[in-house]
């Protein structure tokens, strides 16, 4: 039999052909009129799915890079910050923090748990010297998504500032960053935004960029002072990832004639279709507050969450992820981001249950979680 690989993982996600069609164009040089309007052309589409009238920064690197980007050029050795960690995402602000020097208040959650605003008002109460509140959007170890509109209403009572990770919610589920009072925001190019991994974005209020003139933190490829010059003169302090930046291009073009709401609007129906899906055969979601941007599922008992991680990739080809550690096998991710319509959902749904009964767990019907998953689709369809 003919095996077709299918990638429903929450990144990299696929990519539309038109869209890989591009990066086959002969390259162009990155010093020139040409590629510096292609290069103002994704700055202001950015901008759209940002919602921001702030410009824009386009980095050389993984969403991590954007993470390091914002810590490094908002504070100082020694400054106070806050950090909530709900999952491996929100575990690598930390990290970075005190990679830097910074003194560090961890809020850690259990995975799939929220943090509500009140809570981090409480926090804030407690420690009036903060300077900046590090947080996720969508914590893709864990499906969940935080009250980031809750937390910016906080958050700009007080002189810090609100950094948020979007790399894997931005443009899947609503975070507009002026409106929500969001101080930093990042996000990666591997997810919502439909191009190859290698392209990291991120935006600063004016309240950043005060700190960003008074930050003393060691900094030298990711200074963004040397990105805001460099943008006036459309282009960047480094070599571009060109070929990257065209597929953003026309990436973008795809989700402007979309338009952002309607996309908002695809991930909902796909993450409610997914939900369904899942509940209808008697499995439990992980996340308290899950998001539209992938689901995790429990594992149940009695079946080996590695074997069915690993039986869903290699028997049906249906590139599912596997929890990351310290919970690998406890769950699996499911994803519905991007570049996937709805028979991507009905193809993860019946792998899922092909595996399920491979590996002896037989509590449902065959066919029940397509059946749910296709009630949400039809409807969402018309």
């Amino acid at each position: 039999m003919i095996k077709k690989y299918y990638l429903l993982s929450p990144g990299p996600t696929p990519v539309p052909e038109t869209v890989l069609s591009v990066a086959a164009e002969p390259i162009i040089h990155h010093r020139t009129p040409e590629f510096s309007k292609i290069f103002m052309e994704v700055t202001e589409g950015l901008k759209y799915v940002f919602q921001t009238k702030e410009d824009v920064y386009i980095l050389a690197a993984s969403g991590t890079g954007a993470m390091e980007t914002a810590v490094i050029n908002t504070l100082s050795p020694g400054d106070k910050v806050l950090t909530i960690n709900g999952g491996k995402f929100g575990e690598r602000w930390g990290n970075i923090c005190r990679a830097y020097g910074l003194d560090t208040r961890e809020i850690v959650l259990n995975w799939g748990d929220d943090f509500s605003k009140e809570q981090l008002a409480e926090e804030l109460k407690k420690n009036p010297d903060l300077k900046a509140v590090f947080t996720t959007l969508s914590e893709t170890s864990t499906g969940a998504i935080f009250d980031i509109k809750g937390f910016g209403e906080v958050v700009a009572g007080t002189e810090a500032i609100l950094v948020v990770d979007g790399i894997s919610g931005l443009g899947a589920t609503a975070c507009p960053m002026d409106e929500w009072k969001i101080d930093v925001l990042v996000t990666g190019s591997q997810k919502s935004f439909m191009i190859p991994p290698g392209l990291a974005y991120i935006a600063f209020s004016q309240k950043a960029w005060k700190l960003v003139e008074k930050s003393k933190l060691p900094k030298f490829y990711f200074d963004i002072k040397k990105y805001r010059k460099n943008l006036e003169k459309q282009t960047t302090p480094w070599t571009p990832a060109v070929s990257l930046i065209i597929q953003q291009k026309k990436a973008l073009e795809i989700i402007k004639n979309m338009g952002l709401e309607n996309l908002l609007k695809h991930h909902q129906i796909l993450g409610d279709a997914t939900r369904a899906g899942v509940k209808a055969i008697g499995l439990e979601l992980l996340a308290k507050r899950p998001g539209n941007i992938l689901t995790a599922v429990k594992t149940p008992a009695g079946v080996d969450g590695n074997k069915l991680v690993k039986t869903m990739q290699s028997k049906y080809m249906a590139y599912i992820s596997n929890a990351q550690d310290p919970h690998k096998g406890e769950f699996f991710r499911i994803a519905h981001l991007g570049y996937m319509g709805g028979f991507d959902i009905i193809t993860a749904l019946s792998a899922l249950e092909m595996t399920l009964l491979d590996l002896g767990y037989d509590k449902f019907q065959l066919g029940a979680s397509v059946a749910a998953a296709e009630k949400v689709l039809r409807e969402g369809w018309q």
